[in-house]
């Protein structure tokens, strides 16, 4: 027997950042995004002895372990071994095969690292039964790769490929809502058609950008603090904008997020991406921006219909990837194969 596991990556339109450590639990802090059909995929296959293999095709290793001995965490594929430790204790007897890999590497600015610890977690759900909630998958997944592991990062990745589809999320110092968005297929095909994914050509580093960001926030620095209040109010007129179908009004407004977000933290941003999203805009982008932390991996753009190609021309001149993709609505996902 085989269990499998799939948890869509995301792209977060606005207010990345405000779901961050101390920002979320002084001000609270909200994220509006979608989840997209790239997914981080998950297997586990019962062995007759007493090890545990994790096979990883993002890193390229395959890492063999005991059960007569704990796991050491020496750099190598931790975030999985902490989930495994956390979520393994009552079957310490069973040999297991794990195999782990992404649509996007991480780095890549879709939540990857987050998406493949919600997937691991699928799997053990799944095989074990667990009573477990959506919220309660999201938030041991936060607390795992936040709390045990200690990787700076926010909350919305974990919520995200969790729950899937269009989501507003609100996060406080005591509880995360999310609230799903009923859009209109009309508006949703719409927005499909304008928008263009590019892959920026390198990827980057999130906690080195969020250390900065937090430091910024801190010591109370206005421009970093008014930045971050600004990209809330955004993402409230983002959702806005979006349940009443006034896409040109969407964005416009992800050109406001845009600008606000590079406040935050200078390695947001360099010369290559400034150049990507200037061109976008002069070839036709109404607004757009980097997905995830920044520094990298991935950009998004809202496209005049009849331009499109056009941007899409000009980004792939300067190396960027295209990258085709459509909405997902469905969230985790775990089955059996006998």
């Amino acid at each position: 027997m085989i269990i499998r596991s799939k948890a869509p990556l995301r792209i977060s339109f606005a207010g990345g950042g405000t779901d961050v450590e101390p920002y979320l639990s002084e001000q609270g802090g909200v994220v509006l995004s979608t989840t997209i059909d790239k997914y981080a995929y998950g297997s586990i296959r019962f062995r007759d002895d007493r090890q545990i293999t994790v096979t990883s095709l993002d890193y390229d290793i395959v890492a063999k372990y005991s059960l007569d001995e704990p796991l050491t965490y020496d750099g190598n594929l931790d975030l999985i071994k902490a989930t495994i430790c956390r979520l393994n204790r009552e079957n310490s007897d069973q040999g297991l095969d794990f195999f782990l890999h992404s649509d996007a590497p991480p780095g890549t600015g879709l939540g990857s690292s987050s998406t493949i610890v919600v997937a691991l977690i699928g799997l053990f759900h799944r095989w074990l039964h667990l009573p477990l909630t959506n919220y309660d998958i999201a938030d041991l997944a936060y607390q795992i790769e936040r709390v045990d592991m200690g990787i700076k990062g926010g909350k919305q990745d974990q919520y995200a490929a969790t729950f899937g589809g269009f989501n507003f999320i609100e996060f406080y110092h005591d509880a995360t809502i999310v609230n799903p968005l009923r859009v209109p297929s009309d508006t949703l095909n719409e927005l499909h058609y304008r928008l263009l994914l590019c892959y920026t050509g390198k990827s980057r580093l999130s906690a080195h950008i969020i250390d900065t960001q937090i430091e910024g926030y801190v010591q109370r620095r206005e421009d970093v603090v008014r930045a971050m209040d600004e990209l809330k109010q955004v993402a409230i007129d983002l959702k806005n904008a979006l349940l009443q179908g006034r896409l040109d009004d969407f964005g416009a407004l992800l050109h406001r997020a845009w600008v606000n977000k590079k406040k935050m933290a200078e390695q947001i941003s360099d010369a290559h991406i400034d150049e990507l999203y200037e061109t976008a805009r002069k070839y036709g982008a109404l607004g757009g921006k980097i997905s995830g932390a920044g520094g990298g991996g991935h950009m998004f753009f809202y496209c005049q219909f009849d331009r499109k190609h056009l941007i899409a021309a000009q980004l792939e001149r300067l190396g960027a990837q295209i990258v085709d993709f459509n909405f997902d609505f469905y969230g985790l996902q775990a089955w059996q194969v006998r």
